[in-house]
């Protein structure tokens, strides 16, 4: 019986652990999607206890303390820090064969060298240890970052963002590159006209110039990719239900936009109708400026009505959702590429169903002008646990070439989930390890090991060139 998360975890083979710990183990981590907040980074937080850096804003382990009948006072109410730890130690062994279990424990051994197994009967011991070393300088946020060996992390920015933190991180000379992404969801959202206009106030805002007409929309915002632009961003990212390919004409357009201003509700026809405008747009001006764009495609949002009104968005009320998403996104994929605008792209699916359809989605649009110009994204959100990665890995090498993966990334809030991209990478091994073991494919450390290496981080370096 092996010891649970020794040296060679998930890795079943020789090969598996030749490959990680001579060549996954030692690259560095290239983050291009997270949700760090910059200020945090800027202002070079330190963390009092755990409970901030573990718990303050982390749905995963939410959604299970309240499974476990844990009340929302100790997920994200007034409840102290301890409190909150003693809750979520509680939880932890009812977390087996959850990914939390892994990522709990792994994150004790990276940042805090503790093998403890956390329980109710540990975890006022791992509270104080953990407590104390985060009371030393090396574990601000910038030393995590540097324990985790991090070369670039790319956070999520709306347009209206001031970038001033992107700009102070890098006036201070910080060794990792910290760079903003586009994310203009906020910027589609007509389905509610009071939420809309406000959102349109903030773009004034930021801009300093009024918007009437949907022609003025479109200068503000392109001024912001700009600006984005000139501040290091070279990435885009949409959250969406799934791609919008509807036929429209720019007199439509125009009127929704109008009928949107003055307060109106629009039909869903309109509202297809102008994300699908707004869609292409962006994707032109991300092709304009030499920009990557991401679409992570599939969640069904904001199920609880009760809790979203109480707690707010990104509480964990948030589940996979079962839109059409084929028929769309090819439209308005081949719309940019029948027009030659369009840029290299990263797919994600939420519903597991369709990593074949994903994985052969990106095949249509390859043109041989860059190596993997369109990428099948990691596993993402509820898939990015060990079945799940396993899963998108397999459907990309039946469908694709594995081996220009761009790879994993964290898509956290957390400064210690940086471990994802271990666990990704043992994943990774384990399987190339086990087709070495069968006879499936070639025992060429020099080949295995140079796809490992690339999977793990030259790939992206080489696909953002940041």
């Amino acid at each position: 019986m092996k010891k649970f998360m020794d040296e060679n975890f998930l890795l079943q083979t020789e090969t598996a652990q030749k490959l990680y710990h001579e060549h996954a183990a030692k690259m560095p981590i290239f983050d291009y999607h997270c949700h760090i907040p910059p200020k945090e980074i800027a202002d070079d937080k330190r963390f009092e206890t755990i409970t901030q850096i573990w718990l303050y804003g982390d749905h995963y382990k939410w959604r299970a303390m309240r499974t476990n009948g844990v009340d929302e006072r100790y997920c994200t109410g007034d409840a102290s820090d301890w409190e909150k730890f003693e809750k979520w130690a509680e939880t932890v062994p009812y977390t087996l064969r959850n990914p939390l279990y892994h990522w709990t424990h792994l994150e004790l051994k990276k940042f805090f060298g503790i093998d403890k197994i956390l329980s109710p009967k540990t975890a006022r011991e791992i509270y104080d240890e953990c407590n104390e070393k985060l009371s030393s300088p090396e574990y601000s946020c910038r030393g995590i970052i540097r324990m985790a060996n991090v070369h670039t992390i790319c956070t999520t920015d709306d347009p209206v963002d001031s970038l001033e933190y992107h700009r102070a991180i890098k006036a201070d000379g910080f060794e990792v590159n910290v760079l903003p992404a586009w994310r203009p969801d906020s910027a589609m959202m007509v389905e509610d006209p009071a939420v809309f206009n406000a959102y349109v106030a903030k773009l004034e805002a930021a801009s300093g110039k009024s918007v009437s007409t949907f022609d003025e929309f479109m200068a503000v915002l392109d001024e912001r990719h700009q600006f984005f632009h000139e501040n290091g961003c070279r990435l885009s990212d949409h959250g969406l239900e799934t791609a919008y390919a509807a036929e429209y004409t720019e007199a439509e357009i125009k009127a929704i936009f109008g009928k949107t201003r003055n307060g109106s509700m629009l039909t869903a026809a309109e509202i297809e109708k102008f994300k699908s405008c707004m869609l292409y747009e962006f994707g032109v001006m991300d092709h304009k400026r030499g920009w990557t764009q991401q679409y992570h495609l599939g969640a069904l949002r904001n199920n609880n009505s009760r809790l979203f009104n109480k707690l707010g968005p990104d509480k964990g009320f948030d589940s996979i959702g079962d839109f059409e998403i084929a028929r769309p996104l090819s439209k308005l994929l081949n719309k940019l590429d029948t027009e030659d605008k369009l840029s290299k792209t990263i797919l994600y699916n939420l519903n597991p169903r369709d990593n074949e359809l994903m994985a052969t989605m990106i095949g249509n649009f390859q043109d041989g002008t860059v190596p993997g110009k369109l990428q099948y994204g990691s596993g993402w959100w509820f898939l990015d646990q060990k079945d799940g990665m396993e899963k998108q890995m397999n459907a990309l090498s039946n469908l694709g070439l594995l081996s220009r993966f761009v790879g994993m990334l964290t898509d956290s809030r957390s400064f210690l989930s940086y471990t994802r991209h271990e666990y990704f990478r043992r994943t990774l091994c384990n399987l190339l390890g086990n087709d070495v073991e069968n006879g499936e494919i070639p025992y060429d450390m020099e080949l295995l090991g140079k796809m490992v290496e690339d999977i793990s981080f030259n790939n992206a370096y080489n696909y953002f060139k940041f």
